[in-house]
């Protein structure tokens, strides 16, 4: 489903019981459209996620981690400048709609109590979030600055008067005793829509389903049930699919038209779990479209050099003619007089059949003889020197193809990492310093952890960087050592000298999961103890040879990754 009306009063009130009263202790905006608000309530840190992203706009407390800009935005030095410290008081919702206001009370420069809303509204590529000084009503800052140009109804720049979006009358589902008059047993979702406020398709599509299956007197007490979780503030977050096999969440099983997948202890839980891929990939995007325009310009580039070198490797097959034409001339000189331009001759290689050779009228016999040798000669040496240039842009073209597939797979906060690299290979240039002051140098990301069933430790690189580091100097000689065959991929080690085969094949579904094959079935995975891992002098970063593999054969499964994140409760 969307984060539709129903969805968001849901998540109100879990925020309420989660960081009601708490203090900011942190503000950040890690991405374009999304900040993080670190709220310190009972005792915990929860990061607030508040994103006005046009796909993905949502609010929830997050554990997925995220990468901070080393410059603040301005929209961020705003919120510092009036939220910093501020105590956060209620969360409310306008009506059923996807309208959100984060009360706080803090105080001005002058020591005085002052007021703030942060307003959050879900809509689209409309989402917003902005911050209203409460007692004028005046915007203080936006995330999006919106001229009167794009529109016309209320001005969405700093310094205006806050005007709410445009009121829709339609009826409050959540009202008591709800009006359901007007409705008939032939309605549709859309009905539904266009009659009540927040509902988003697929909760409308499960109303109509449930009403349509039930006499009508029945209606107001079937509705009444539907939502009694969310009048109770007890939710059910859950995974579900349609039967057209399209994944939704819901705040409590929609069983009329869902099949439950998974249940979750939060909403904002299940939010993590559902737009942990989606939105990672879309971050990466665009904090890495400059690395993948990189990238994909050289690869192409690359790809038609090899075009054109097996083109010219495929004229060098020639090369045989022209000998055999060479001494065919030398055999029968004394037929060839000064001054021809063709001659036929018996071709003795081929049971003296017609051979038809042109020749140079410029030239002696034994002249266009010696042309052909040396025609023969000048393709023979290009063979050996097209086989040597082919096989480094091959190997050009898997190497740009790996870092290609690591982008894809990347977390946010790997793109340091693969931007590193590209500056050594020299893809990238580096970043240009002033006077005497020297470039940071930026520590290398962590490989990320996980673990098997029986709490062994599995460790993760997740870029050619953290590979060569992990493999070839963390590891210890006596660990087992995994990556796809011949596919790219990250390496992965297991921490045991001696793992047991489940084990094995749940690091060889982790090594198939953070691999260009991650929705494949049936990866191949090598596994070896590392001490049979090497890298060749000279090689790339990532690249490694080895030897006395064992090759497994799983199909990774995201829930299941996920899930070995946390070190299990292993009992003796």
């Amino acid at each position: 489903m969307s984060f539709d009306g129903i969805f968001t009063r849901a998540m109100v009130q879990e925020l309420n019981s989660t960081i009601i009263p708490g203090k900011i202790t942190k503000i950040q905006q890690p991405y374009e459209n999304e900040i993080v608000l670190t709220i310190r309530a009972n005792r915990h840190n929860h990061p607030l996620l508040l994103s006005a992203h046009p796909t993905y706009a949502r609010i929830q407390v997050t554990d997925i981690p995220y990468v901070n800009p080393d410059v603040p935005t301005k929209f961020a030095m705003t919120l510092r400048k009036y939220l910093d410290g501020a105590i956060i008081i209620e969360v409310d919702q306008v009506e059923t709609d996807r309208q959100i206001h984060f009360h706080f009370r803090s105080r001005d420069e002058l020591g005085d109590t002052q007021e703030l809303i942060l307003v959050v509204e879900l809509m689209g590529r409309h989402s917003n979030i902005m911050l209203v000084e409460k007692k004028s009503g005046k915007i203080l800052d936006l995330i999006r600055h919106v001229s009167p140009e794009q529109n016309r109804y209320r001005l969405l720049m700093p310094g205006a008067t806050y005007v709410a979006p445009p009121h829709e009358d339609r009826r409050n589902p959540l009202a008591t005793p709800v009006d359901l008059s007007g409705l008939t047993r032939d309605m549709d979702r859309k009905t539904l829509q266009q009659t009540f406020q927040g509902l988003g398709a697929d909760t409308a599509s499960e109303l109509v389903k449930r009403l349509q299956d039930k006499p009508q007197d029945q209606w107001t007490i079937i509705w009444a049930n539907f939502f009694a979780p969310i009048e109770a503030n007890n939710p059910e977050p859950t995974i579900a699919e349609t039967a057209n096999d399209k994944t939704i969440f819901t705040p409590f099983p929609y069983s009329a038209t869902t099949t439950p997948v998974e249940h979750y202890p939060s909403l904002s839980a299940l939010l993590d779990h559902y737009y942990r891929d989606k939105a990672q990939r879309d971050r990466v995007r665009q904090q890495g479209s400059d690395l993948l325009r990189v990238v994909n310009n050289t690869l192409n580039k690359e790809k038609t050099k090899l075009g054109k070198q097996e083109k010219e490797l495929a004229a060098t097959e020639k090369a045989d003619t022209y000998r055999i034409k060479g001494e065919v001339l030398t055999t029968y000189l004394n037929k060839v007089d000064r001054g021809m331009t063709t001659i036929t001759l018996p071709n003795f290689y081929n049971n003296n059949a017609p051979l038809k050779i042109t020749l140079s009228n410029q030239l002696s016999p034994s002249g266009n003889a010696q042309k052909y040798f040396t025609k023969y000669q000048k393709l023979k040496n290009a063979v050996q020197f097209l086989n040597t240039q082919i096989q480094e842009t091959k190997e050009e073209v898997d190497y740009l193809e790996n870092i290609l597939s690591e982008i894809q797979l990347a977390d946010p906060g790997d793109l340091a990492d693969i931007k590193t690299e590209l500056v050594q290979q020299g893809y990238l240039r580096p970043k240009k310093t002033t006077g005497r002051k020297k470039a940071k140098r930026t520590p290398l990301g962590k490989p990320d952890k996980f673990y098997a069933s029986d709490g062994t430790q599995i460790l993760v690189g997740k870029n050619n960087l953290q590979n060569d580091q992990l493999t070839l100097h963390k590891a210890a000689k006596t660990d087992h050592w995994l990556h796809v065959q011949k596919i790219p991929g990250s390496h992965v080690i297991v921490r045991a000298a001696d793992p047991s085969p489940q084990t094995l094949t749940e690091a060889a579904e982790i090594a198939a999961y953070f691999s260009k094959a991650r929705g494949s079935a049936n990866v191949p995975v090598d596994t070896v103890v590392v001490k049979k891992v090497h890298k060749p002098n000279g090689a790339k970063p990532g690249f490694v040879i080895y030897e006395g593999q064992q090759t497994l054969y799983v199909t990774p499964k995201e829930s299941d990754i996920i899930a070995r994140q946390k070190k299990p409760s292993v009992t003796e």
